[in-house]
């Protein structure tokens, strides 16, 4: 059985969301890959937060859950190329079955996250399959330049 290459170097995912808080958050708690499906490590970023501060949806996608688990307020959303992001704790703004767009409000962040160094943390996790993989790869921190032909 092969294992995927760490997330931090993965080269097949091109950077194609946005941040999920506004203005660009700090990170306060880095990814963590797990050693293995139940073993330790921490499966998403923290981002420094307000509490009640809009949380917005990373990228298109379609929201396939916006309620509890485990007590505490999640969203996830499908996109495109496999891959689905997850906010927590959210207070949903948005049901399950939306068609988001990046940037769109989906929920509001809740204070009490546990570990969060600061007032509120917004976790937030990217996964593709069963394999959880670093966010921050996938930000666009620029924008791309493409030419096109000139037939001059």
């Amino acid at each position: 059985m092969t294992t995927a290459p760490p997330a931090a170097v993965r080269d097949d995912l091109d950077p194609r969301f946005g941040w999920p808080l506004s203005p660009k958050p700090v990170v306060v708690r880095p990814f963590q890959a797990p050693s293995g499906p139940y073993g330790p490590g921490h499966r998403g970023v923290d981002l420094a937060a307000t509490p009640g501060q809009q949380v917005l949806a990373a990228g298109p996608g379609v929201v396939v859950f916006a309620g509890l688990v485990a007590g505490r307020p999640v969203v996830s959303i499908d996109h495109d190329g496999g891959l689905r992001t997850t906010y927590e704790p959210v207070t949903p703004t948005v049901p399950a079955g939306t068609q988001v767009w990046r940037g769109q409000p989906i929920g509001v962040v809740e204070a009490g996250h546990p570990g969060c160094p600061v007032e509120a943390c917004l976790h937030w996790g990217v996964r593709r399959g069963e394999e959880y993989l670093s966010p921050l790869p996938l930000v666009q921190t620029g924008t791309a330049i493409r030419l096109k032909p000139w037939a001059g």
